[in-house]
């Protein structure tokens, strides 16, 4: 059961895991694979209204999303756009990352194989996986802008979109887990955390929402 205290812990984090960068063209956009299809709608949105000539969609399959996208995330992101009017020409597929620094080095690599200058980089990826994955494009790619991206949506209709509250608030709590002993690993770029999102991490850690957290650090 999901109390309210859950509910108010949930929306501290949703909304610090987003960067609130504002929208700018540039010169790639990349769609990190997840269970989301979502993303895939918001990069597409992106492209049409000439936020970036380019797509890369990146991701293999997890244990989220074996069942859910079992021809890969990056497949499927693909046939999404395609179906929401994005020219076949304008997409890359990088179909083997299985996390977000692959998803980062990995597309990067297939950028330098195709020959092109990136110098900024809209980087697309679910709500609370913003900051997360900022943060590890800014390791991992330190000499591009990185400007981040999501679908805009209040915790509550997200749940509602996905259709599983325990799923997403398992992927927060892991999200913000990963923020915190990450840097510690060399994996992304520390971030200053303010004392009452940890406070609402630790109690949603209390409470059981622990299915997406690595060993405890």
């Amino acid at each position: 059961m999901i109390t309210s205290q859950n509910w108010a812990d949930a929306e501290q984090l949703w909304d610090f895991q987003q960067m609130h960068h504002e929208l700018r063209p540039c010169s790639v956009a990349i769609g990190l694979g997840s269970h989301d299809l979502g993303v895939a709608d918001v990069t597409a949105d992106l492209y049409h209204r000439g936020m970036a000539p380019l797509i890369v969609f990146t991701g293999a399959t997890s244990r989220t999303t074996r069942e859910r996208m079992p021809r890969g995330e990056a497949a499927h992101y693909r046939e999404r756009a395609l179906e929401l009017g994005v020219p076949d020409s304008a997409i890359l597929v990088e179909p083997h990352a299985q996390n977000t620094g692959e998803n980062i080095s990995f597309s990067r690599l297939l950028l330098t194989e195709q020959d092109m200058h990136i110098d900024s980089v809209l980087l697309v990826s679910k709500p609370y996986e913003e900051r997360r994955a900022y943060a590890t494009a800014r390791k991992l790619w330190p000499d591009v802008e990185i400007v981040s991206a999501s679908t805009s949506m209040t915790l509550s209709e997200y749940v509602d979109s996905i259709q599983d509250s325990h799923l997403v608030f398992n992927m927060l709590v892991g999200a913000q887990q990963r923020l915190l002993s990450y840097p510690q690993q060399g994996l992304l770029v520390r971030q200053d955390v303010p004392p009452d999102i940890l406070a609402a991490y630790e109690r949603l850690c209390e409470s059981g929402f622990t299915a997406r957290l690595t060993a405890r650090q």
